[in-house]
């Protein structure tokens, strides 16, 4: 059965409940219910509940270079999965781009008909090769990990999280990965207690429970991914241990988890481009126009959620870019789905640097219910059913 996290009325996350119990709350006035970042459906007391007591929930986070796994578990619920999309590709590319642009400037810059020591050429004003930076594709990556990581801390009574540790002989800068775990680690640190695991030791717990991995590695799917985070969350719960007996010695598995049906996220990052001085390439007449930023001439940002109409059609999507009098919106995975007239564009909800893609619920063997009560409106669209919660 599906749980929806619980907050007190000072935002302190309490332990999950169940729907029904949830929906109860809410018609009786002891609860209101509200939307995360993560487009989880949760509910925060309007009173001081009667306890605060709660049981352990881990969170497995399994990092990578282009998508990372995220699972949440209890001992008798699965709570949440995520399938991360990573920035690491565009962002390296927009620092090549950047690189070629400041050449671009500083070459138009020098007047080469002088001698060289007359040339404008700045020297440095400090010390920039100190060699103790994180790349800024790989930044970009542990950053959007500790966002979900955060959110989730916020929801869940959060007792350890469960990081997956890469390690390898030789080079230690051989997989974007290894670079800056220590960092990461010491970021977790502060949301809750860090435990690491090997990847050995995730496949074979992941083995144990019975879960499939997909060798799609791109495919938005919980066995792509969630379910290595899924089986790191579970290591808290369930543990491979050496036993010794009179006659008898050796390892066995100890513990108890519930796989249950969840919730499911992909998330990204809004590829939207930091503001520029001018494109690379002069227009007609040597005027360049601006590019990139987040502000646009409708009122809305880059990364809002609207809601847009054309042809008696309605859409739900993201805000990606403007013209002088249209706006484009784009779905989840940043496919543009057209330009609309800006009076036809309605703003849902302001950019939180997340674009979130709700998915059907992920069952392992369960029979999921579902109820025809509504939940209140979700700001990606209309009311939906528990059933997508």
């Amino acid at each position: 059965m599906l749980r929806v996290p619980v907050l007190s009325p000072d935002g302190k996350p309490l332990m999950p409940t169940k729907p029904s119990r949830a929906r109860r709350w809410i018609r009786d006035g002891l609860a209101v219910g509200k939307w995360s970042d993560l487009s989880v459906f949760y509910v925060q007391l309007t009173k001081q509940p009667s306890g605060e007591d709660t049981q352990s929930i881990a969170v497995g986070v399994d990092p990578g270079k282009l998508y990372s796994g995220v699972g949440v578990q209890s001992a008798k619920a699965t709570l949440f999965l995520a399938h991360l999309i990573l920035p690491f590709q565009t962002v390296k590319d927009r620092m090549e781009q950047r690189r070629m642009m400041r050449r671009g400037r500083r070459g138009r810059r020098i007047n080469r008909q002088v001698d060289y020591s007359k040339r404008a050429h700045r020297q440095k004003r400090f010390n920039n090769r100190r060699q103790n930076k994180l790349p800024p594709s790989i930044r970009a990556n542990r950053q959007l990990e500790l966002r979900v990581a955060t959110e989730l801390c916020r929801l869940f009574p959060v007792s350890k999280i469960v990081y997956e540790y890469v390690k390898a002989n030789g080079s230690k800068s051989f997989s974007p990965v290894m670079v800056g775990q220590k960092v990461m680690l010491g970021w977790l640190s502060k949301l809750a207690p860090v435990e690491t695991q090997f990847g050995y030791k995730t496949a074979n717990l992941r083995t144990q429970l019975g879960l499939v991995k997909s060798k799609d590695k791109s495919a938005q799917t919980p066995e792509s991914h969630a379910v290595d985070g899924l089986a790191l969350a579970c290591s808290e719960l369930v543990k491979y241990e050496q036993f010794h007996t009179a006659n008898t010695r050796g390892h066995t598995w100890t513990g108890s988890v519930v796989l249950t049906p969840s919730v499911f996220r992909v998330i990204r990052r809004p590829p939207i481009s930091r503001r520029q001085l001018h494109l690379m390439v002069p227009a007609q007449g040597g005027i360049r126009r601006k590019y990139g930023g987040t502000t646009t001439r409708h009122g809305v940002r880059k990364g809002d959620v609207v809601k847009a109409e054309m042809a008696g059609r309605v859409y739900v999507g993201w805000v990606s870019g403007d013209t002088q009098k249209k706006v484009s919106v784009s779905d989840a995975n940043w496919k543009r789905i057209g330009q609309f007239t800006a009076s036809k564009v309605q703003l849902l909800a302001r950019a939180n640097g997340l674009v979130v893609s709700r998915q059907p619920i992920v069952c392992f063997g369960d029979i999921v219910h579902t109820a025809n009560t509504s939940v209140p409106p979700h700001p990606q669209g209309d009311a939906v059913s528990w059933r997508f919660l």
